[in-house]
């Protein structure tokens, strides 16, 4: 069976079919945007990356938040990103370009979407209890037990957001993300060429990924506790440094083994649900 994916990134759309059989993915398309475009500027590249979507009649849409996911609605607003799409129905606009009815397409958040990919058809396939993060300008966070998404019990922050969560006094994120790598180092770099620094040798680029690593384990260590997965799996751009603090974190942490389409898997299985 195919089923049509979406994911909004915040700057970026991705579109595929994916045989939810195989978890083969075909039709791809990503289309880069500027984060600050306008509406229509931002609605064409939704629309025209959800051209590649054809002969399904299933569309599932993994979306950062905040966002009104039961109605499809964005909320986004005051994040320097995708504040074009404040209040748009994204449904609707879906709707409209794919000739679908509005029940046939359901959106979900990206870090949820992301660990459903990985729970399908990579580094989490055959655990009943996992932990996914995404680490990249922020953080995002998905828990998954029974193989199915849960927002709270034990173990579970509200909504599973860990973002959110206090750690050493200010919300963990401060601390876990992009711009805290950058932070550790100069303030100015970015993390992708940090690890690149590191990966040349460089001592003190070395030394900013391993401080992040040690405070993304110790962050973790109360969730880990409380909800006893069997994997952690960790996606976003920062995990393409894996090397550089992977090795601080608990053995059961993995880098994702589908980092590039993981979203689109997990929304595609989001709609078959």
């Amino acid at each position: 069976m195919n089923v049509g994916a979406l994911e909004l990134g915040g700057s970026h759309v991705s579109a595929c079919v994916v045989d939810v059989e195989t978890w083969r993915v075909s039709n791809a398309c990503r289309l880069s945007f500027d984060p600050k475009d306008s509406r229509p500027e931002l609605l064409g590249a939704i629309c025209r990356a959800a051209g590649a979507l054809t002969g399904v009649t299933r569309v599932g849409v993994a979306a950062p938040g905040p966002f009104d996911y039961e109605n499809g609605i964005c909320k986004v607003h005051g994040l320097g990103k995708l504040e074009g799409l404040f209040n748009v129905d994204m449904r609707a606009e879906l709707v409209h370009v794919l000739r679908l009815d509005r029940a046939s397409i359901r959106f979900l958040n990206d870090a949820e979407a992301f660990l459903l990919g990985e729970s399908v058809a990579g580094a989490a396939r055959g655990h009943d209890r996992a932990i996914g993060i995404t680490l990249g300008t922020g953080l995002g966070s998905a828990f998954l037990a029974d193989r199915e998404i849960v927002r709270s019990g034990e173990g579970v922050p509200p909504n599973g957001d860990l973002h959110v969560v206090p750690f050493r006094g200010a919300p963990v994120e401060d601390a876990i993300s992009g711009r805290a790598i950058s932070a550790r180092f100069d303030g100015r770099t970015g993390a992708a060429e940090i690890a690149a620094r590191a990966g040349a040798g460089d001592i003190g680029a070395a030394a900013a990924f391993a401080s992040f690593g040690a405070d993304l384990a110790e962050s973790l260590e109360p969730w880990v506790r409380g909800f006893r997965p069997s994997r952690i799996v960790v996606g976003g751009s920062i995990a393409r440094a894996w090397r550089h603090f992977g090795a601080a974190l608990p053995t059961i942490a993995t880098a994702a083994t589908r980092i590039d389409d993981a979203a689109l898997l997990g929304a595609a299985a989001y709609a078959v649900r």
